[in-house]
């Protein structure tokens, strides 16, 4: 009998001693789970690789931080899910940057045509660099916090009437985000940038409200756009980008050591996520090209033309948009661009 209770002392004794290791050390005690909403679905490149940088965080903190991944907005459209990340509601969502200007004016900068290198290393740097943390930290006075910053693939012009050079450009109507820079994007070139819901596009492509629209590869291949419209320019003038947007309680309850693994882990994966996204874009340029649409793909010369023609008037109407904040950031891409 003493030699039992002597055993269950000892027992005891252990398991407190355990347990006041354990309660010592917060990060050890609690663990941090934290549930990201986003749009697409769970196939294509901002989910697969979501997956990856969970996997990765998991790992690396011993299973202290945990990723619940919600696609195909189960959370909410856009913008219920960028408010709950402010409110606190949600941990964090990964976000076009499309959806954002409304919420962030500093973020439409993105929206100039040819901002980015189409050289993917250099864009990485940009990301990276002065320019991506001014980008981020542009969210900050927002009530939230910008974590990362992905690539999402480009934009191409598609219309039915021909493209053959800019010039064609001339007299015809665009559809476009309700987005000044992007209108006047289409007024430098000459032709009629019109502001329509997306899930208008199609019947307005098709019943000639609008000439033609400007989509990545594989949206207009997922939207059907290419059964209304009789030319594709690949031009590669827009880029789609993701914000990685996260709670800033949240993220404030990390430990510096956690949110380091977070922010390397995101950043890891972008080259891998350049190549996926590759594939689905060339996937789909390989479809489109079944179907009766007249494809060309635009020169590195034609490429510089049309920065020429519509950066400067892009820029003006953005500064003009986001104020000296906006200047502040274009400032920081002229310098390191």
């Amino acid at each position: 009998m003493k030699n039992k209770f002597k055993i269950s002392r000892q027992r005891l004794s252990t398991i407190a001693l355990c347990a006041l290791a354990f309660t010592s050390n917060p990060a050890l005690a609690q663990d941090f789970v934290a549930r990201i909403g986003h749009l697409e679905s769970p196939q294509q490149s901002r989910h697969v690789h979501l997956e990856r940088v969970a996997g990765l965080v998991s790992e690396r903190t011993g299973g202290a931080v945990e990723f619940q991944l919600f696609p195909q907005a189960q959370l909410g459209n856009q913008r219920v899910m960028t408010e709950g990340v402010q409110l606190g509601t949600l941990e964090a969502t990964v976000s076009p940057a499309a959806f954002l200007g409304g919420f962030n004016s500093a973020i439409s900068i993105l929206d100039i045509p040819y901002l980015m290198p189409a050289d993917s290393a250099k864009a990485q740097a940009l990301r990276e660099g002065p320019f991506g943390d001014a980008l981020l930290e542009s969210f900050s006075s927002k009530g939230v916090v910008g974590v990362a910053w992905w690539p999402n693939g480009m934009k191409n012009f598609t219309s039915n009437k021909p493209l053959n050079n800019i010039a064609a450009f001339a007299d015809q109507k665009f559809r476009v985000m309700d987005s000044k820079i992007l209108i006047e994007q289409f007024n430098a070139l000459g032709a009629s940038a019109i502001a329509l819901p997306f899930g208008e596009l199609y019947t307005s492509l098709q019943t000639g409200v609008v000439d033609g629209q400007e989509n990545p590869l594989d949206t207009i291949l997922r939207m059907k756009f290419f059964e209304v419209q009789d030319y594709l320019v690949i031009s590669e003038h827009g880029a789609m980008e993701d914000l990685v947007l996260f709670n800033p309680t949240w993220w404030n309850s990390l430990p510096d050591e956690y949110q380091g693994i977070i922010k390397d882990a995101f950043n890891e994966v972008v080259p891998d996520l350049i190549v996926h996204k590759g594939e689905a874009v060339k996937g789909a340029l390989d479809a489109i090209a079944k179907s009766d649409i007249n494809i060309r793909t635009a020169s590195a010369d034609e490429r510089s033309a049309f920065r020429d023609a519509m950066y400067d008037g892009s820029a003006a109407a953005y500064i003009d948009r986001a104020g000296d904040a906006g200047q502040k950031l274009i400032d920081i891409y002229t310098a390191n661009h």
